[in-house]
């Protein structure tokens, strides 16, 4: 057998059900990677070890009686510390709050651990979730596991780190602004953001803007889809949702399917900043659309076109729920400089302007949605350049670390905006050995179509070896 964690989630799902693995078994293994890999990664907050040993003991123990599986039998994973995790600290990635033990479970955690699933730990965050880089003040940041001096991306940063590192073998990210895809793109993972309301315990519905939905990161697609079944498994209560049509893990076993897909790098914040994809970026988009071409898809240049206000509008919206975050005053002084002048700003903003703002929102999703249903589906760089060194964003103040962040991942908010589905999938290696992605945004409810795609690709890939960058 190899190596544990070199086995796909689905390998190891298979092995535990067969009795050929046992739930300690392959917990120990984990968090003995955990111990040696995440003081130079930073990926984890904190760690459940004596938790999840018990866990894994219970969940063996009821494989040993006969009891039915459920679909994540055995298999570790870890939450962000965003969600709250029963007797876990909870930090939400800030300083400036006063830390409590969880007294229950947040939905997403609840429903894996119905699953199955085995918690590990909580995983390292920006403060809030803001921004599309996991470093803060209360611990050190999440480093990319191909290059440490590089950020890991955000806000599932310290997820995609573990993931990518083999200290566990997939995890829920959760996705507002790109928060599932950013750093699935920055560390060669599979990351699939799901349509608002796809998975019930976040569904894009409870923000104001109903940006943020609950989406998978993993190595490979099948283990993409294999979490995203988890996630779906449970009563949908909400008005207007996206019906369950999987098991989505059928759809990427079979990887059938040919598409009309529409490219186009043109971005909803070039009217406010410039955007400009970096030499790999351009290669790598350049690989994924060649790739696409190669599997059979008719590919074509997609003129799209933008509301000129949408920076301004995203971004109040986005930071709202910030003003009235409830942060004793004496305390602001803890908060990233980041996320205080986006406090202050917020807390500017009269009702009036706000709802300007969401009124913007709710039109630009109208007219996005219109122009991309001439395709099945559209193709975008993940992200506008390479990730970004440690610190990067940091060193700066405020206007120049939200300036950075949309240079860098300038394709995926628009999406959290019109609700559809979207995925992230390595297409390109570059000369330092690090991992490139295409974004493919599909039509709403599109997700197994999303995988199949996505399925094609690693297939083209495995047998066509990635580009490499000559530039470096």
């Amino acid at each position: 057998m190899s190596s544990l964690h070199e086995l796909t989630a689905l390998e190891q799902v298979s092995h535990l059900r067969q009795g050929k693995l046992s739930s300690r078994e392959l917990t120990e293994h984990y968090l003995d990677r955990i111990e040696a890999l995440n003081p130079a990664l930073g990926a984890f907050i904190t760690v459940t070890a004596d938790a999840a040993l018990a866990e894994a003991a219970a969940a063996d123990r009821r494989q040993a009686a006969g009891h039915d599986l459920p679909l994540l039998h055995g298999l570790p994973l870890a939450h962000k510390d965003l969600a709250d995790v029963v007797g876990v600290v909870t930090t939400h990635g800030s300083a400036a709050l006063q830390h409590s033990v969880a007294a229950t479970d947040s939905p997403l955690v609840s429903v894996l651990r119905r699953a199955g699933a085995i918690c590990v730990g909580k995983t390292q965050v920006p403060e809030f979730g803001l921004s599309c880089y996991s470093e803060n003040l209360i611990a050190p940041p999440s480093r990319n596991p191909l290059d440490p001096a590089l950020s890991s991306g955000g806000s599932s940063g310290g997820s995609a780190a573990a993931v990518a590192a083999g200290m566990i073998p997939l995890a829920p990210g959760t996705d507002g602004g790109g928060s599932v895809r950013i750093p699935a793109a920055a560390t060669g993972l599979i990351g699939l953001k799901p349509n608002r309301g796809r998975v019930p315990s976040g569904s894009g519905q409870s923000d104001l803007g109903q940006f943020v939905v609950a989406g998978p990161l993993a190595r490979t697609t099948t283990d993409a889809a294999l979490l995203l079944d988890a996630m779906v498994n449970e009563p949908n209560y909400h008005a207007t949702s996206a019906a369950a049509h999987g098991p989505f893990l059928d759809a990427a076993l079979r990887a059938e399917g040919k598409f009309r897909i529409g490219v186009s790098d043109l971005s909803p914040f070039a009217a406010a900043f410039p955007i400009d994809l970096d030499d790999d970026a351009r290669a790598a988009f350049d690989a994924g659309v060649r790739a696409l071409v190669a599997v059979g898809h008719d590919v074509v240049e997609a003129d799209l076109h933008y509301d000129r206000r949408y920076h301004e509008a995203f971004q109040s919206v986005w930071t709202a729920g910030l003003a009235v975050a409830r942060i004793p005053a004496a305390r602001e002084k803890d908060l990233t400089t980041l996320a205080r002048t986006l406090r202050h700003r917020a807390q500017g903003r009269s009702a009036a302007d706000l709802a300007a703002a969401v009124d913007i929102l709710r039109q630009f999703e109208q007219d996005t949605i219109e122009q991309y249903s001439a395709f099945d589906f559209i193709a975008t760089p993940a992200l506008g350049m390479t990730p970004r060194p440690i610190g990067w964003y940091t060193d700066a103040d405020a206007d120049t670390d939200y300036l950075r962040q949309c240079q860098y991942s300038p394709y995926t908010s628009m999406v959290n905006v019109c609700g559809l589905p979207a995925i992230s999938v390595p297409v390109y290696s570059t000369a330092g050995g690090l991992s490139m992605s295409i974004q493919l945004i599909g039509r709403p409810s599109a997700e197994a179509e999303l995988l199949t795609v996505s399925a094609q690709l690693e297939h083209h890939f495995r047998t066509n070896p990635k580009p490499i960058s000559i530039t470096g």
